[in-house]
C-alpha cells in the first residue's frame, strides 16, 4: 500500500495530480482539496509553470476544491505570481476554486467544455480525497486514549505520554484534559485518567466519529446472478495475501476477539481500521482486495467493506498472529454503534467493563 504516510514539508493536502496526454497542447491539471496554506498555492504554481515550460502550447489549470482561503487571498497570491513569471507562461495558467460543482476561475473562467474536463477529474480523484478534508479532532482522539486506556489497564497516564500517543502538543492535551473538566483524575504525581465510563462523552464521541474517523464505506457492485458477495473472512483471507501494513481488524470480528461470546451468528461485514496520522490516505488497496468492491456514499445502505482511518500517532493496534493487527476495542466498539447493531454494542462495553483490571 504505497504512500499510506508519506511525509512531505507544510501541512499535507489530498492532492491529486494528471498530465492529461503526454503531446504538446494537452492540459496539465493539478486538483487540491481542503487546501487551507498559501505555501501550498505558492508551490503548485509554480510547479505547473515548470511543466507549461516544457510544454509550452499546453494550459496549466489549478482546481482548488473547497479550500479555507478567500478568493481574495487567491487573487492577491496571483498578482503576486505576476510579478516573478514571463507573460508567455502566465497566459497558460489559470487557478479555479471548484465550490457546489461550478468553478470559478483566477484571472479568467475556463471555458465550458473544459470545466467538464476538470469536473471529470475532479470526480475521479475525490474519494481518496474526501480522506484528507477532515483535520485530526484532537479532543476526540485524546479522549479515545483516554478510554483506552481506561478500559485496558486502568493505570493514570502522564500528560507527555498522553500527547505522545496521540500525537499532537501538550498545550493541545491541556485544552482537551480543561474541557473534561471532573472527568479527569488527577493524582498527586501529576499523573491522570478517567474517574469512571463517561457515557455523556461517549455518546459525543459516537455522534462525530463517522466524520474524524473519515469512515468509508465500500459495496460489491459485480451484480452477478447467482454469484453472492466475498464474505468478510474471505476478504480477510485475501487481505492477509496482501501483506499490507497499517492495518487493523476492527468490527465484529475484532470485538469478537476481545469477547468471545459476542451475541451474533457471522459478521455482515468486515471492518477495518487503517492507521494513518500524518500524510495522504491510500485507498488503492480496495481495488487490489476485490475490484468488485465501489464506494457506497450512502451509510444506510449495506457495505461489504468498512474503512476507518485512525488518527493517533501510536495506533493502539492489539498483534495477532499473521500480518494484520486487531483494532483496539474502542475502535471495534465505534464500529458496532456505526453497523447499528447496538446490542452487540452494550453487550460489548458491559464485557470490556467487567474484564477491566483495578486501577493500582
Amino acid at each position: 500500500m504505497p504512500d499510506m504516510s508519506k511525509k512531505t514539508n507544510g501541512r499535507q493536502q489530498g492532492r491529486r495530480q494528471t498530465e492529461l496526454g503526454a503531446q504538446a497542447g494537452k492540459p496539465v491539471i493539478e486538483v487540491k482539496f481542503g487546501v487551507d496554506a498559501l505555501r501550498t498555492i505558492r508551490t503548485s504554481i509554480m510547479q505547473l509553470a515548470y511543466a507549461i515550460a516544457r510544454q509550452p502550447s499546453s494550459d496549466g489549470f489549478l482546481v482548488l476544491v473547497d479550500p479555507t482561503i478567500t478568493k481574495e487571498r487567491l487573487r492577491d497570491e496571483w498578482q503576486s505570481a505576476r510579478a516573478v513569471l514571463k507573460p508567455k507562461i502566465l497566459r497558460h495558467l489559470t487557478v479555479c476554486v471548484a465550490q457546489e460543482g461550478r468553478y470559478v476561475g483566477i484571472p479568467h473562467h475556463p471555458a465550458p467544455r473544459m470545466q467538464r474536463v476538470l469536473d471529470k477529474e475532479v470526480r475521479k480523484h475525490r474519494p481518496d480525497a474526501d480522506f484528507r478534508q477532515t483535520r485530526t479532532d484532537y479532543f476526540f482522539v485524546i479522549l479515545k486514549v483516554l478510554l483506552h486506556r481506561w478500559l485496558t489497564s486502568g493505570e493514570p497516564v502522564t500528560a507527555k505520554w498522553l500527547a505522545r500517543t496521540a500525537g499532537c502538543t501538550y498545550p493541545t492535551v491541556a485544552r482537551s484534559l480543561t474541557q473534561l473538566g471532573n472527568l479527569v483524575d488527577r493524582k498527586s504525581d501529576r499523573r491522570i485518567g478517567l474517574r469512571y465510563f463517561p457515557r455523556d462523552e461517549f455518546a459525543r464521541l459516537l455522534a462525530v466519529s463517522d466524520k474524524f474517523r473519515s469512515t468509508a464505506r465500500f459495496a460489491d457492485r459485480s451484480g452477478q446472478p447467482g454469484q453472492p458477495p466475498r464474505s468478510p473472512e474471505a476478504h480477510l483471507r485475501r487481505l492477509e495475501r496482501l501483506n499490507l501494513p497499517g492495518l487493523g481488524i476492527g468490527g465484529v470480528l475484532g470485538a469478537r476477539h476481545y469477547y468471545p461470546d459476542l451475541d451474533l451468528v457471522g459478521a455482515p461485514r468486515l471492518d477495518l481500521s487503517l492507521h494513518c496520522d500524518r500524510g495522504r490516505v491510500d485507498l488503492g488497496f480496495i481495488e487490489k482486495l476485490d475490484p468488485a468492491l465501489k464506494q457506497q456514499d450512502d451509510p444506510l445502505k449495506p457495505a461489504n467493506v468498512v474503512v476507518h482511518v485512525v488518527r493517533h500517532k501510536d495506533s493502539l493496534f492489539t498483534p495477532r498472529q499473521g500480518v494484520l493487527c486487531w483494532a483496539d476495542p474502542i475502535e471495534c466498539l465505534l464500529d458496532l454503534h456505526e453497523a447499528r447493531l447496538e446490542s452487540q454494542a452494550s453487550q460489548f462495553l458491559n464485557a470490556l467493563q467487567r474484564k477491566r483490571p483495578s486501577a493500582p
